[in-house]
């Protein structure tokens, strides 16, 4: 029956079937040719995948980010961030850098990421001289901060499938990683930059107007401050946590920032709507297909050929680093972390490997697999909103994909970078 499912699955890929009508055809045609289940018990595992409390917390935070990114809240973030680098050589592709970091903190999603202030970011950089195809490239790699930074879309669906960790954990797990992966593309900035010439004209503004700026963004930078900080007190939990980020992206937007109407606030709605309706669809699939896998033994036959190989923990996640990237060059992070996880985070847990440094891992790598072709989302969401070719930014990537395979060196070696905020924050279960 597995050989039908990867089958299956594959062909609908080549043919351009959206992920989640894969997922799903591919568990359907391996019970169906298989005979050995009715069919019912697929639409089953469906609706189980979806029959979760903590996954309320999806819709919201979609909700929560498409609120405030269609108030003033971009534009805000991006006059804060240029001021403190739109002067230095290179300094509007800082500026991206740091504008995608600080709305990390708001979307918790790499395509929120890209759509919104990267856009913004790559119409602004083509005017100050830089190549559109290079805005466009590092705009792609700045945004994979969106997932690895609290709040998490990611991190929520991989703590539904792994009890070794928190959402509370991985939100803090992510934030250490997050910060290195933006310090990366800012170095590949830097190295471009001074290779072909970039400078900036613009000047720094003046103390007093930067003051004003950083006041302006201080609400909506708030948000992963209470998200974060009301999870750790008690006071309410990562699902609750999303509907009061929803009441205070309105209350931000429409009173602090005003501007923001009625018919801003149903287009934000309908957005989230069809965003949210698609990742519960992936979501859906990806249980179904997992539980193929799982009724069929791989997990425990995986477990049991890793454990004869009698690998190190660090040979372990070199070979599961490897895997995932293969992996994500053809899946997107949900699905993946849906299908993967059950499977890897048993073995990483017998192999001593603390539980918020390998979900970091996973993480981190399925994320990447947003700009590596030929899936790439991420490739084509800002190809669409800069209007422009995928094979241009693709081109303008090998540096990024450096940057990228040096985060993850990184993170593999220093476990540190994952578990110590969790640890000392006290959301680590140890």
């Amino acid at each position: 029956m597995v050989e039908i499912l990867v089958a299956a699955f594959l062909i609908l890929m080549i043919l351009g079937v959206p992920v989640a009508f894969a997922l799903a055809m591919a568990a359907f045609a391996a019970v169906s040719l298989a005979g050995s289940y009715p069919l019912v018990v697929v639409v089953k595992e469906m609706f189980t995948g979806l029959d979760s409390f903590p996954l309320l917390a999806v819709p919201f935070f979609i909700l929560a980010a498409e609120i405030m990114s269609a108030g003033a809240i971009s534009a805000m973030l991006l006059r804060f961030a240029a001021q403190f680098v739109g002067h230095l050589r290179g300094g509007l592709g800082y500026a991206n850098v740091l504008t995608s970091t600080l709305f990390a903190g708001i979307s918790g999603s790499a395509l929120a990421d890209a759509a919104g202030p990267g856009a913004m970011m790559v119409r602004m950089m083509e005017k100050g001289g830089y190549s559109r195809a290079y805005a466009g490239a590092l705009t792609i790699a700045t945004s994979v901060v969106g997932p690895i930074i609290p709040p998490s879309i990611t991190m929520i669906i991989y703590a539904l499938q792994d009890r070794n960790v928190s959402v509370g954990s991985l939100f803090m797990a992510g934030i250490l990683p997050g910060l290195l992966i933006s310090a990366a593309m800012a170095g590949v900035n830097w190295w471009i930059s001074r290779k072909r010439g970039y400078r900036s004209a613009e000047p720094r503004p003046p103390v007093l107007q930067m003051i004003r700026n950083t006041v302006a963004a201080l609400p909506a930078l708030a948000l992963v401050v209470l998200i974060v900080g009301g999870i750790r007190g008690g006071v309410f939990t990562p699902t609750e946590a999303s509907v009061i980020a929803v009441v205070y992206a309105i209350l931000v937007s429409a009173v602090i920032y005003r501007g923001f109407t009625f018919a801003d606030l149903w287009g934000a709605f309908w957005r989230a709507g069809i965003m949210s309706v698609a990742v519960l669809m992936i979501l859906a699939g990806a249980r179904a297909f997992a539980w193929v896998l799982i009724i069929e033994g791989v997990p425990q036959a995986m477990a049991d050929a890793v454990i004869a190989m009698n690998l190190s923990p660090v040979a372990f996640l070199l070979m599961v680093n490897l895997l995932l990237l293969v992996f994500g060059m053809f899946m997107d992070p949900l699905p993946g972390v849906m299908i993967l996880v059950p499977i890897l985070a048993p073995i990483a847990n017998s192999l001593g490997i603390a539980a918020d440094h390998f979900a970091i891992i996973v993480i981190v790598n399925l994320t990447f697999g947003l700009i590596t072709p030929p899936v790439g989302g991420l490739i084509f969401v800002v190809a669409s909103a800069t209007n422009q070719r995928p094979s241009a930014l693709i081109r303008e990537l090998p540096p990024f994909f450096l940057a990228a395979l040096v985060v993850l060196a990184i993170l593999t070696f220093v476990p540190g970078l994952s578990t110590w905020l969790p640890a000392i924050s006290g959301f680590s279960r140890g």
